[in-house]
């Protein structure tokens, strides 16, 4: 039986979510005795080095025109989201991060309405506003469990945004191989850079099988996260972001012994129900367009 283009793009964000998180885990893990860029320059080379090989084989390695700024733009969005992710997954709770993440729904739709003039009704304001309020029960500032590193997953939230609307803009002839590497190899830069003055350290096995394991979930990651936002549709696909919100909140209690406070999980509630309201509204008002009926 063949799967609809929904259904289709359900299973790659669900894919691309939990490929992205257990690569968190991974980088976690790692981060507990190996310097940041030498970790992330190890990895993206890596990454690079398949996705381009992949790229040759599979003839995917042009650039239509139109794509080149959408591309550039994604890139550098990219970079800002792998330096102030990792450095927030670094020194927060990996399930705190990830609920952080989850506001990402919201500051799409929010953005969409100021850059592409997309419509956006007071219910789906309302509930941007009511997640952020969600967002604030998670970093929790000026309490205790207050880190100035949950800035760190708020920027990474920013630059994700940038990155998703970016992809929005691609043509539907741009290989996903091809805006994958490009990210890739942009992070490469970054880390190589940032290498030069950082004392490296020696790796044992157990740290080049972790490396191993975050570069094979990155790829997937990447893959299915081009794939997924150009397969069915948005307010449909991108519900499905939340899965890793479940797998952050499993691995973190696995493998970190950490869980989330109450304070926190009403925070992430708070969050994805808004998300999911926003993304269930943006569908109802696409198909009524569609249909050529008024919204209510």
């Amino acid at each position: 039986m063949a799967l609809s283009d929904n259904l289709k793009g359900s299973f790659l964000m669900m894919g691309s979510m939990t490929a992205f998180t257990v690569n968190d885990a991974f980088l976690k893990w790692l981060g507990q005795s190996l310097p940041f860029f030498q970790i992330l320059f190890i990895r993206s080379l890596a990454v690079v080095v398949c996705l381009a090989l992949a790229a040759v084989v599979l003839k995917q390695t042009r650039i239509a025109r139109e794509d080149r700024w959408p591309i550039l733009i994604r890139t550098f969005a990219e970079i800002g989201a792998a330096y102030s992710f990792i450095s927030a997954l670094f020194h927060l709770p990996l399930a705190n991060v990830t609920a952080i993440i989850q506001a990402l729904p919201l500051t799409v739709t929010l953005s969409a309405a100021f850059l592409f003039k997309e419509a956006v009704g007071w219910r789906r304001l309302t509930a941007i506003g009511v997640g952020m309020i969600g967002v604030l029960f998670i970093i929790q500032p000026g309490t205790d469990g207050f880190s100035v590193y949950s800035f760190y997953a708020l920027a990474a939230v920013a630059c994700v945004t940038v990155r998703d609307l970016a992809a929005r803009r691609l043509s539907s002839g741009a290989s996903t191989l091809v805006v994958a590497l490009a990210a890739a190899f942009g992070v490469l830069i970054f880390s190589g850079i940032g290498g030069l003055f950082t004392e490296w350290k020696p790796m044992d096995r157990g740290h080049i099988a972790g490396l191993t394991g975050s570069v094979f979930f990155i790829i997937g990651g990447y893959i299915f996260s081009v794939s997924a936002m150009r397969v069915g549709e948005i307010g449909v696909v991108a519900q499905f972001r939340y899965i890793a919100l479940v797998v952050a909140l499993i691995l973190g209690f696995l493998v970190f012994g950490d869980w989330p406070d109450n304070l926190t999980l009403l925070g992430a509630a708070i969050v994805v129900a808004t998300g999911l309201y926003t993304l269930w509204r943006e569908h109802g008002v696409q198909r009524a367009n569609a249909k050529g009926l008024r919204p209510r």
